[in-house]
């Protein structure tokens, strides 16, 4: 599944009340990865949107639903980190094919 948190360009807050929500639907109907797209935001420092789904899953605010998570920039296509995932999921070579550079947009949630 993909979710696209920056859509018609929520403020933060709202970009965490959706990723809420689309957590409890696709648990509710059993599945197992999301692609987020938070973007990076224009400023070359990554946008609030970002910051604020990064801080939330490195301080557990999801740990209830998000077994594990990949940062974008941290899964570049060929390294161990990209290779690793792909060996544990194999089903998202499809997506991941946008990180060929690391996309520090997106990032991969393991519910």
């Amino acid at each position: 599944m993909v979710l696209n948190l920056k859509f018609d360009s929520p403020s933060a807050e709202e970009a965490l009340d959706r990723l809420t929500i689309g957590l409890r639907r696709a648990s509710e109907v059993g599945i197992k990865v999301i692609i987020l797209i938070h973007g990076y935001g224009a400023s070359g420092e990554g946008g609030k949107i970002k910051w604020a789904v990064h801080d939330a899953l490195e301080n557990n605010y999801f740990s209830d639903r998000v077994d594990e998570y990949h940062f974008g920039e941290q899964t570049a296509f060929g390294s161990e980190a990209y290779h690793a995932l792909l060996r544990r999921r194999p089903g998202l070579k499809v997506y991941l094919k946008h990180f060929k550079e690391g996309n520090a947009g997106m990032t991969v949630l393991i519910l």
